[in-house]
């Protein structure tokens, strides 16, 4: 018979509270514990704040910076590759995987969110839950606001606009925003002329 947290992780219903799933709450507050730590220490503590992410996240790329304070479930369904900034307030209720690839940059109060609960009311009275994994690609920007929902994979390349509500896949290499995200148009080779036109940097 499956324990609370093998169905959670399965993508099965489960509960995560109670005598059923006292597992799955011993597991939460241990990463609340880590989390307190990190959010309450010192600005200049941060290779400090780094190993305690070590500790609470599934998998740490070279290279990561997230801006206190942050705030997860369990921590461990958490991978982010190399090169990864999350803004300050990134929420990530990992009930099940989240995976970050490299290069990704997350603007303030962004939201991630893998867990979900019935549609009917008794149901969800009855604490039942579930849980489907979210998968971000390499070289993603996502604005400020920006909420993804569960069973959602974000392309390579991809320029989420601030405050949108992401429901679906977004393919790779295009900007969307809106609520519901939807995608605005592909990202071509113009968009690096157009940044080097108005701007400082050399063109070679």
């Amino acid at each position: 018979m499956k324990t609370e947290k093998e169905k959670m992780l399965a993508g099965e219903a489960y509960i995560a509270v109670g005598r059923k799933g006292e597992e799955l709450f011993k597991e939460r507050q241990f990463a609340k514990e880590l989390l307190f730590q990190f959010n309450n220490l010192p600005p200049s503590e941060i290779r400090e704040r780094n190993e305690i992410l070590k500790k609470l996240l599934g998998k740490t790329g070279k290279n990561f910076y997230f801006e206190p304070p942050f705030r997860c479930d369990y921590g461990y369904n958490i991978e982010i590759g190399r090169n990864f900034y999350s803004n300050y307030n990134l929420t990530v209720l990992d009930c099940a995987s989240v995976k970050i690839g490299d290069n990704v940059m997350l603007g303030p109060n962004v939201q991630l969110y893998t867990a979900g609960h019935p549609i009917h009311h008794e149901k969800r009275n009855e604490l039942w839950e579930y849980a489907k994994p979210i998968k971000i690609g390499n070289n993603v920007w996502i604005g400020g606001n920006t909420v993804i929902n569960p069973d959602v994979t974000i392309g390579d390349n991809v320029v989420i606009g601030a405050g949108s509500v992401v429901t679906r896949n977004i393919p790779a290499n295009v900007i969307a925003f809106g609520n519901p995200c939807k995608v605005y148009r592909e990202i071509t080779e113009d968009d690096k002329k157009y940044f080097y036109k108005n701007s400082e940097f050399p063109t070679e």
